[in-house]
Order: C-alpha cells, then structure tokens, then sequence
C-alpha cells in the first residue's frame, strides 16, 4: 500500500515516536504516592503495563477515566506531580525515542515532506522534548492540546489542517490520532507497537508493527 501525492505527516509523539513509559510510570507512581498519602485513594502496586493506558489521553480524559470522582484540586495537584516529573526525566537524559524514530523523521524531511508534531500534551511537556531530543531539526511545526484547551485531537486537526499542504496523514498508536484521520477525511497509520489496544486501530488506513514502514506508505 502506498498513499499518493502525500505532502503533510502529523505524528503523535507518546506510543509512536517516543518510548514514553520509561518516563511516565515513575512519574504516575510518584503523583499516586502523593494521593495515598492524602488519603485519596488506596496504597497499591501498579504495572507498567496498566499504567500505559493513559499514555496518549489528555490530561482531562486522563482523570476522568482514572479517579473521575477526585476533588479537582487534588487532580490539578497529582497532574502537576506527573507533568513535573515527566519534564525532569526529560531533561535528565532518561527519554527515549523508539529505535530508528529519528531516522525516519530525517528521511522523511529530507524528500521535503511537512511533518508536524501533534500530541495531546502540555506546552512545557512538548518543548522538554523538543529540547530532549532536538525534535526542531525534523519538525516544522509543533501543536499540543494544551495550545487549545484540551479540546479532542479530531477537534484541533480540523482546525489546524489548512494551514498545511494536502494530501495529509496522521499517525500514531491510540483511538484519538484515527479518530481524527477519520474525521478529518485523511489517511491515518496506526502504530501497533505503541501502547494501544489492537482494537483502537480498527479504522485506520494502514496499521505498522516498526515505524519504519512509514517509508513505504509515502
């Protein structure tokens, strides 16, 4: 499968460029700690692989899909925890991209495409990794959730996407970066070795199990 005339990539980042894990679970165990000793919810043991759930979700889905009922201040004061953590882990040298991410993203600048970061992050989490990993030499534009609101990723592609040469494709490894394809009415990849369900890439145009593959989609 080939996508013809293609000109404009989106790439989600947490699941389909960068190995986010590493960096979130300590951070989610370290805000976690905080709510148990706050006696907000209850001392336990989570996997990495029950945490990564959340990776790819906004911060509001996020808390609303974890401990919907949590005061909110509490949930602005675990999120902080998490966003903090996550940004020093970054800035510490502890990130790190999927093998071959970096290549990929070169090769592709490099035959002139526009590629375009778009995640479901903060500001401050999106320009620790732009510095992290020196992501201004690749992209040429970097858009977060942050920057509106928190609004759906479908919502702020619509918004977004005639400022960028058409034919466009998104890719990335949960529901919302399909979503958005589908909505949007433009191709979507679907990242299986990233931390979503096989299930959330059931619309997409073309599924790829190494992001290598995305060079012989365009």
């Amino acid at each position: 499968m080939k996508f013809p005339g293609v000109k404009t990539i989106y790439f989600d980042f947490d699941g389909t460029l960068n190995n986010s894990i590493k960096i979130y679970s300590p951070a989610f165990r370290m805000a976690y700690d905080f709510l148990v000793e706050n006696k907000k919810a209850e001392s336990r043991e989570w996997k990495d692989d029950e945490i990564s759930r959340w990776l790819g979700y906004t911060r509001i889905e996020m808390w609303d899909d974890f401990m919907k009922d949590l005061d909110e201040t509490f949930k602005d004061r675990a999120g902080a925890i998490i966003g903090r953590e996550m940004h020093n882990q970054l800035l510490s040298g502890n990130g790190c991209l999927y093998d071959n991410a970096a290549e990929v993203l070169q090769s592709l600048k490099k035959r002139g495409l526009k590629l375009v970061f778009l995640s479901n992050c903060s500001v401050r989490y999106m320009e620790a990794a732009v510095a992290a990993f020196n992501l201004d030499g690749y992209f040429d534009d970097f858009i977060c959730s942050e920057m509106y609101d928190f609004i759906p990723k479908h919502e702020v592609l619509k918004i977004i996407k005639n400022n960028y040469p058409m034919n466009q494709v998104i890719v990335g490894d949960r529901f919302h970066d399909i979503e958005a394809g589908v909505k949007n009415e433009i191709y979507s990849v679907y990242c299986q070795y990233g931390y979503g369900e096989e299930k959330e890439g059931d619309m997409a145009s073309a599924k790829i199990k190494d992001i290598r593959e995305i060079l012989t989609l365009v």
